[in-house]
């Protein structure tokens, strides 16, 4: 964590770990956008899926996390449901890829993609 996101900030927004943020900048391209924004979808088969994508537009009511040299941006509507959430990354050959642990989460789904609240 950089020293801009202070300690209430990660537990109202969203964290990175470093393992996370080191294969995010891994696979970046230089067309991708300079945000990677995180969003809440409806479906899967949990109800609401997590999504990640790159973006170079920042919208009114986005939260900035500058967290391990990776610009992280939410919008406040979704960030109602992933507030607290920490993305992690394993590169576990049977089980690795990227993993979120959410608080919010009443229900997920086996694949770790799609939660209930």
């Amino acid at each position: 964590m950089t020293e801009n996101v202070t300690k209430k900030e990660v537990l109202e927004g969203i964290s990175l770990t470093k393992d996370a943020a080191k294969r995010l900048i891994q696979i970046k391209t230089k067309k991708d956008g300079k945000y990677l924004r995180a969003s809440v979808t409806g479906g899967g088969c949990s109800g609401m899926n997590y999504n990640l994508d790159w973006d170079n537009d920042l919208q009114d009511f986005d939260k900035i996390y500058d967290q391990h040299g990776v610009k992280l941006v939410v919008n406040v509507k979704s960030l109602i449901y992933l507030r607290g959430m920490k993305i992690d990354f394993s590169s576990d050959i049977l089980s690795g890829g990227f993993k979120f642990v959410n608080p919010n989460a009443s229900r997920t789904c086996g694949c770790g993609t799609s939660f209930s609240v």
